[in-house]
């Protein structure tokens, strides 16, 4: 067997490489699932049938399915410009800690307020991301590192707000900062924890930052400088620039993401492993299942959210390690990342 390169691997390829390397994901956890006695079909059935086949089910999907939208759109446009941006769980963390911050101190009139705790998560998100976007185009930092360190900064920030300063006066044992008023909460659908604003705008972020990228100068200077950075620099464009700006989009789009948990569904700053369930990794997945097509985070996102429903539900109904979703999310991105051998390469056998 040997390989050949491609100079451009066509759609239905792929197509055909993800859709595989999903199939290969899914057979190897199985094979997890058999080692703890359980069929595989069965905990697939299960996952199924308790999430797309229940009403309960689809809200969990949709709940989980939108902070993975928002941050997925953004890393499509990193990955897509070679920006590997990892820190996204931490750039959420920081978008809740701005946001908070306005709902707690600033007083703001109350039709004001939501959009104001919206427009500071964001800028916290973006200027997170932007601290390693900046290390990486004037120190030339890798920002995998960065990025991946930042997270960890973000969590001990977070716990050391609600520990002590923002520390909630009603807050016993389980540490939390006081609660929003209720015109700083977004609107939910009845008897849900889907903020459908949040969900509006994800889907609506997915399309534009789309035509963006294949409509606009500056999306094709984001395609230029990830597919080929020595055709930028011979044309002339600015790739630390565009690395920057492409920072600030996906750094606030994570922002907004953690806007919408805190202000949609928990309605406080709370610990980092209760406000985020490792959205900020498990969009990783997203985006790449996108192949850099922000779009098509509208249809990854949920696919990840069914995941993450269906995972919590094999925890409680069949005993389940509390670990099995992120084994799982593991094993996923593995195959997909290994799958791209045979995007940028033909397989020939013979002598």
């Amino acid at each position: 067997m040997r390989l050949e390169p491609l100079e451009s691997p066509s759609r239905y390829r792929v197509l055909g490489v993800t859709l595989a390397a999903l199939g290969v994901a899914f057979v190897l956890v199985g094979g997890l699932f058999a080692a703890y006695g359980l069929h595989p079909l069965e905990a697939y059935r299960a996952m199924l049938s308790g999430t797309l086949l229940d009403a309960k089910g689809w809200q969990e999907i949709l709940r989980r399915s939108i902070p993975l939208l928002l941050i997925g759109v953004g890393l499509t446009l990193a990955f897509r410009t070679q920006f590997f941006n990892i820190g996204a769980e931490g750039q959420l963390l920081l978008g809740a800690v701005f946001a908070a911050g306005v709902a707690l101190f600033v007083p703001l009139p109350p039709w004001l307020s939501l959009l104001g705790m919206g427009l500071a998560g964001a800028l916290g998100g973006a200027w997170w991301c932007l601290l390693a976007a900046w290390l990486k185009t004037r120190l030339s930092v890798n920002e995998i590192l960065t990025t991946l360190m930042l997270n960890y900064v973000a969590q001990s920030l977070v716990i050391f707000l609600i520990n002590g300063p923002w520390k909630g006066k009603d807050a016993r044992g389980y540490i939390y900062s006081d609660r929003f008023a209720e015109y700083q909460q977004i609107a939910v659908l009845p008897g849900t924890n889907v903020h459908w604003p949040t969900l509006l705008l994800g889907v609506v972020l997915a399309l534009v930052l789309q035509l963006m990228l294949v409509r606009t100068p500056i999306g094709f200077q984001m395609r230029v400088v990830g597919e080929n950075p020595g055709a930028a620099r011979y044309l002339g464009i600015p790739g630390g620039r565009v690395i920057l700006w492409v920072a600030l989009i996906t750094g606030g789009l994570a922002g907004l993401a953690g806007v919408g948990e805190i202000a949609g569904i928990h309605h406080r700053l709370i610990e980092p492993g209760q406000l985020s369930s490792g959205y900020g990794f498990t969009a990783i997945i997203v985006a790449w299942l996108a192949r850099g097509n922000p779009a098509l985070v509208l249809l990854t996102a949920p696919l990840m959210g069914l995941i993450l429903a269906g995972g919590d539900l094999l925890k409680v109904s069949l005993n389940m390690p509390f670990r099995i979703v992120d084994v799982f999310s593991g094993v996923m991105l593995m195959c997909l990342i290994a799958s791209e051998v045979f995007l940028r390469n033909r397989v020939r056998w013979g002598r």
